[in-house]
């Protein structure tokens, strides 16, 4: 179950963390014994240093994980003494996770755990991805009825917009209208262009299409074929700009996936997110 925690005595592997001065967290590998099912010292240190050496053969500094310190241990009353300990980072943990002895429940709970936290980070980071690209479509939609509203006032007619349009995507794809585009892209012909565009390229014609409507207000632009060599000029000018920075031609940036799938995918995401709160909290309270 993906609501499965690492638990010590009452405190999950989250709460048993802890931050430094610099505002780092790490987690106290004496802490953790417990939780990976380890009753002696000796025996789970043996499997930080496989932890140690895995961390080396993936390419890590064990220094940036595995820092050696000393932790102050209750023996009886008002008695205690210093015992070897290790600040641990995440991926530390996870690594002993891994090189702990699978015989044991708790390792094999552990290895389980780190999967399931993994995962929901992969989710939450195509999830941001998916979020970005969605909101910028419609950011880039509003800006093409605020660009189109500019052209009617500078003097387009509306028979002349999809050569108006046309001539800002010319400018900006190296003369490729948008036809042409979606022929060289895959795209279907009844496909909107702007629905398979990545987020770089959405972004790009957005600052065209922006650049364009300040510019036909600011010269007050009022002459239809005007417009239409500024919405090609104002294109050439980003196509350029992305040039001298090195970006990649937009006409050769593949297509995207569908705008449509991706709005279905955060659904999905938002649902299942919402099912596993409440079956989270349902258990939480099960537990009090």
């Amino acid at each position: 179950m993906e609501n499965e925690v690492l638990v010590r005595g009452n405190l999950s592997f989250e709460e048993l963390k802890k931050v430094n001065e610099h505002g780092v967290e790490y987690w106290s590998a004496r802490d953790l014994q417990i939780v990976f099912g380890y009753l002696e010292w000796r025996k789970f240190e043996n499997a930080i240093k496989k932890a140690i050496e895995s961390c080396k053969q993936s390419g890590n500094n064990p220094n940036d994980h595995f820092v050696g310190a000393d932790k102050m241990i209750l023996i009886g009353k008002n008695a205690s003494r210093e015992v070897e300990d290790y600040h641990l980072s995440r991926f530390a943990c996870y690594l002993i996770a891994q090189n702990g002895d699978p015989r044991k429940p708790e390792i094999a709970h552990a290895q389980k755990y780190f999967a399931i936290q993994t995962r929901r980070q992969e989710l939450s980071d195509s999830m941001g991805e998916d979020l970005e690209r969605l909101e910028l479509r419609k950011q880039t939609s509003i800006e093409f009825k605020a660009l189109s509203g500019a052209a009617r006032d500078a003097g387009v007619q509306n028979k002349m917009f999809g050569i108006f349009h046309d001539a800002g995507y010319k400018g900006l794809y190296g003369g490729f209208g948008v036809d042409a585009i979606k022929a060289r892209k895959g795209i279907l012909p009844k496909e909107q262009l702007l629905d398979r565009m990545g987020t770089t390229e959405l972004a790009a014609n957005q600052f065209c299409m922006t650049q364009t409507r300040e510019k036909l207000k600011r010269e007050n632009i009022k002459s239809q074929r005007e417009a239409i060599q500024t919405h090609e000029e104002v294109g050439k000018e980003v196509r350029t700009a992305i040039a001298k920075i090195g970006g990649t031609p937009l006409e050769n940036l593949p297509a995207a996936e569908h705008i449509k799938n991706v709005e279905k995918r955060l659904k999905m995401k938002k649902s299942s997110e919402i099912k596993r709160d409440r079956n989270e909290r349902a258990i939480g309270n099960a537990h009090e």
